[in-house]
């Protein structure tokens, strides 16, 4: 599992982070993207519906998103 540790960076900069290292990832990884900044909370489910990636959880500024493909 990747962790990337993104508290402190202000969007879309989570965002772009996670989408450098999605590339990196083999189809069913997990990563996980820790974030702070509150439009994170929009962004990264945005971006894995937009990507057809699965958004596994959620909460307390801790995103885990599964490579589907």
């Amino acid at each position: 599992m990747t962790t990337l540790d993104c508290r402190g960076m202000l969007c879309p900069l989570p965002v772009i982070k996670l989408a450098q290292a999605f590339p990196g990832l083999a189809v069913g990884d997990t990563i996980t993207v820790l974030a702070d900044d509150p439009a994170a909370a929009t962004d990264i489910p945005a971006w894995c519906r937009m990507r057809s990636q699965a958004l596994v959880s959620a909460a307390g500024g801790t995103y885990v998103v599964r490579k589907l493909a």
